[in-house]
């Protein structure tokens, strides 16, 4: 389970870098975007990086995914979001402080996940029950 922090311009710039990062990183979100205030997150990733920041974000949320730190890092080097995106270990003191103040955040009301909540399409023509259609190209996205 890894902590990741967005850093963005503006919310769709956000929205996007979340979605690329469900869409084509396949990392499974655990728990909804919750907004931090982004002058928080801007001393945070200083406080990680060692070094000032060249430009400074307006909208910034934190989440955590199903992968650890290490594959996270991973799939977000092989995508191109369009907000800074920053995996925080445990081993850095920012983890604890961005950890407390996700239990009392607000959620990020303009996320909805695009992931597909079942097995695949629905074949209607059994009468009286469902029976999930394995479909590998429409939830080429989910990894089993």
């Amino acid at each position: 389970m890894a902590l990741i922090l967005v850093r963005g311009e503006n919310n769709s710039k956000v929205l996007n870098a979340i979605a690329d990062m469900e869409r084509h990183g396949n990392l499974n979100l655990i728990t909804k975007p919750k907004v931090v205030d982004a002058s928080f997150a801007d001393s945070l990733v200083e406080s990680i990086l060692n070094s000032k920041l060249r430009t400074k974000s307006n909208v910034a949320v934190a989440f955590f995914v199903k992968e650890d730190a290490t594959l996270s890092i991973v799939q977000i080097k092989k995508i191109h979001p369009p907000a800074h995106i920053v995996v925080v270990s445990e081993e850095y003191d920012a983890y604890n402080k961005l950890y407390d103040l996700l239990n009392t955040a607000k959620a990020f009301e303009e996320y909805h996940s695009n992931k597909a909540k079942n097995e695949g399409m629905i074949d209607y023509t059994i009468k009286g029950k469902q029976r999930h259609i394995k479909n590998d190209k429409l939830n080429s996205y989910i990894r089993k």
